[in-house]
Order: C-alpha cells, then structure tokens, then sequence
C-alpha cells in the first residue's frame, strides 16, 4: 500500500508550480485552483460515448483524444474530458490550447458551477471555438452547445435532451435519449 501524495499547500497555483507535483497525478488548474479529479466509471463511459460520435467522421486532419492537458495560461491548464484537435502537438503535454477546436465537458455532482462558467469562461478567452456541456445528472441527459461569438464569449447556440446533430466541428450526432437510458441501466446496476 501507498501514502496518498502531500501535495504543497498553496492559495493560488500557477502552471510553473504544477511541476511539483507527482508525474502520475491528474489535475488540472481552473483559475488558479488546483482541481484533482476522481470521474467514476459512469462518467468515463460516457466521456467514451461522445470520443466514438466525434470520432465516427472526423477528418483525417484532427484528432480526437479524452483527458488531455490544454496548456492556456500561467493559471490555467484544464483537462476537458474531450477534446478534437490539430495534431500538431500530440507528442506534447500539455497540449497549446490553440490546438483545441472542440472542448468538452461531462458535468459530476461537484463541478456544474466549474464546468457551465468558469471552464467556459477558461475557453472562450483562449478562442477554443466551440464548448459543449453534456449534464447526465437529471431524469434526461442535456447537451448544451456554446460557440465563440465576436466578442470573443460563448454564446448558446443549442440546449436539447434530444438527438444532437451539429456541424461543428464537424458532422455529429450525439442520441442522448439512448445514452441517458444506458446511464440510467449503468447506474441502476451499480446501485444494486
């Protein structure tokens, strides 16, 4: 058995105080919070459901990729829980926000205010084009789409608990109906 890491206490971080941390350890920094993170398997169940969607017709130009590291600022460096990008920089962590195209969001019990603000806020001001926030924590699951408006802030574009289809980044079809039912079996089973 380990002892769990005695991470340096800290008000603020910055991204040069994260190279003190363990290589293994996943975090993120939101606004200068340092954000570690521990998604359950109904989470990562459906974060792999949106890469699938994403990636059933992305061009060979992009990549698709889950919990990646996005280099944007000395006080931000998140992980959306997915992401399509240029590949340039994939041998790289983190990754230069510049890249990202696409980021997106699972909402869990704990980061809805993080995930609809802060993160969006995180993402607009480094000029990631497009942000959706997929929220599995109601009857029915929601979608909700955001694109960078000229003032360089997200403006709502699409809010459904229906059949997704966008163009952006490109062609897509997330069926939320079917990936709330599978949530809801999942979760039943492991309440069981």
């Amino acid at each position: 058995m380990t002892a769990a890491p005695m991470l340096p206490e800290r008000q603020e971080w910055t991204v040069d105080d994260l190279g003190e941390l363990p290589r293994d350890l996943p975090y993120e920094l939101i606004n200068g919070r340092l954000i570690v993170p521990s998604p359950t398997h109904l989470h990562q169940d459906l974060c792999v459901r949106v890469l699938l969607a994403l990636e059933a017709n992305c061009p060979p130009e992009y990549v698709v990729s889950i919990d990646l590291s996005m280099r944007v600022n000395r006080r931000n460096e998140p992980r959306p829980d997915v992401v399509a990008l240029r590949p340039d920089h994939v041998a790289r962590s983190p990754v230069p926000v510049e890249d990202a195209i696409l980021a997106v969001e699972v909402i869990s019990p704990d980061s809805t205010f993080r995930d609809m603000y802060d993160k969006a806020r995180v993402y607009a001001h480094a000029g990631v084009p497009t942000y959706w926030v997929i929220d599995p924590l109601h009857e029915r699951m929601t979608l909700t789409e955001m694109v960078l408006g000229p003032a360089g802030e997200y403006e709502p574009a699409v809010h459904t608990d229906d059949v997704f289809t966008t163009e952006r980044p490109w062609k897509v079809t997330v069926d939320l109906p079917a990936l709330t039912a599978r949530w809801a079996g999942l979760r039943g089973r492991g309440e069981a």
